[in-house]
This record gives C-alpha cells, sequence and structure tokens, in this order.
C-alpha cells in the first residue's frame, strides 16, 4: 500500500488570515516502509514572514523571494502525491494550507477523505502523554538531534518512522511477512512434519482418554470425603 507522509511550514497559523505555506515536504512509504522518493519544495508566499514563525523554521523573505509561486508547480507535487492517503502530524492544519493554496492557483482540493492524522493516534495509543513530534521521537527512540528548526522535509522524514511505530511497529511487520513468506515456501509434506512433530510425517494414532475402572472409582472415593461439596448445593 503506498502512502505520503508529509509537511507544511508557513507564514503563520490560518490560511483564512492571509497566511500561506512557503515549504512543502513529502515521504513515499509502501506497506509502512520509505523507499527513498521524496519530494521537497520552497514556495513564494508574496508577503512579509512574521519574526514569530522565521524563528520556528528559519525562512526568511530573502531566501524565499526566489522562489516559485506553489501554483506554477503544484502540478509536480500532485503528480508525485497521487491517489494515496496523506498522512501529517494534526493533519488538519496543514490539509487547510494545502487546500487554501490549491484554491488560490485555481485547482481542485484534496479530499479530506484522504487524511491520516497521527495526532489522533498518538491520542488513542497513548492518552494524556504528550503528543508534539518531539515527544512522540523521544517516547520511539528516534534520533532527532540534527532538528535544530522545523523543517517541511525533515518533519515528514521523523514522522514517518512515527507513524510505523504507531501502527505496530516496523520489526513486528517484517516479522510477519518474513513468517508467513517462510510458510509459503515448505513443501506440503514438511507441513505435515511441523503439525504431528515426527521426521518421517506419519500420523500417530490419538492416545486414549477416557479415565479406567480403578481411577473412577478412586475419584468417587476422594468425593465421598469432601464435606458439604459445592455441587450437592
Amino acid at each position: 500500500m503506498r502512502e505520503i507522509v508529509f509537511d507544511t511550514e508557513t507564514t503563520g497559523l490560518d490560511p483564512k488570515t492571509g497566511d500561506r505555506m512557503v515549504e512543502m515536504g513529502c515521504v513515499e512509504m509502501v506497506n509502512r516502509v520509505a523507499t527513498g522518493n521524496t519530494y521537497h519544495a520552497y514556495y513564494n508566499p508574496e508577503r512579509d514572514m512574521p519574526a514569530g514563525a522565521e524563528a520556528v523554521h528559519g525562512l526568511s523573505i530573502s531566501f524565499l523571494s526566489d522562489k516559485p509561486l506553489f501554483k506554477h508547480i503544484a502540478g509536480e507535487f500532485l503528480d508525485f502525491i497521487g491517489d494515496a492517503p496523506l498522512i501529517a502530524h494534526n493533519a488538519g492544519f496543514d490539509f487547510g494550507f494545502l487546500n487554501n493554496e490549491l484554491a488560490l492557483a485555481g485547482m481542485e482540493p484534496v479530499s479530506l477523505e484522504r487524511m491520516i492524522d497521527t495526532v489522533a493516534l498518538a491520542r488513542k495509543r497513548h492518552p494524556g502523554a504528550k503528543l508534539s513530534l518531539d515527544a512522540l521521537c523521544s517516547r520511539y527512540g528516534i534520533d532527532r538531534s540534527h532538528r535544530v528548526k522545523h523543517g517541511a522535509l525533515l518533519d515528514a522524514e521523523l514522522l514517518a518512522q512515527v507513524y510505523v511505530e504507531l501502527t505496530g511497529g516496523r520489526q513486528i511487520g517484517l516479522e510477519l511477512a518474513a513468517q508467513a513468506s517462510q510458510v509459503d515456501q515448505v513443501q506440503p509434506e514438511q507441513k505435515t512434519q511441523k503439525i504431528f512433530g515426527r521426521a518421517d510425517g506419519e500420523r500417530r494414532e490419538p492416545r486414549p482418554h477416557a479415565a479406567s475402572e480403578a481411577e473412577l472409582a478412586r475419584h468417587k472415593e476422594f468425593l465421598g470425603e469432601v464435606d458439604n461439596p459445592l455441587w450437592m448445593n
């Protein structure tokens, strides 16, 4: 199954008040394993960069001024994601900015039915715990020492690892796949040997399990020695 983990950086918190997307990072996963295929782009937001936002991601207007507008290269992004489910941390935020940019470009929005929110997944798995990307990386032992500032592609790469852990862990999936593969490769006669535990593969006759007359007599004698048995009440 193909899935896309993505993250955005923006000029602020709300596209409805004029904030814009300035960076997009995507990581392709197939069967919860990163393939190495990524998409990354910076965008000119056509507006100023608030100091608070720049402090978070380090992207200045001088750096972004020569970058393309989202609408001019939106097709590259849409081609990359295809029809895959889209995974993001606090996904409503990222979908809001993405669909705002698509609307400004006169393009159809990405359906919210494709959205997978890792915050919601983490809340179900770890109720009451901290749910930030940093906190989840710490919980799962994911190295984030190189994350000095937020960056869309870097955060998507970290989130891909978190997503694997939130959905069961990669090692579990790999072990189950390996076991299934081994079973599929076993010949029918070998499966018989496995089941019955005999090197020659012959079926053993079932052992008798009924109690003997002597055992029944001893059991009856024992029951007679029990004072006020529950089964007689």
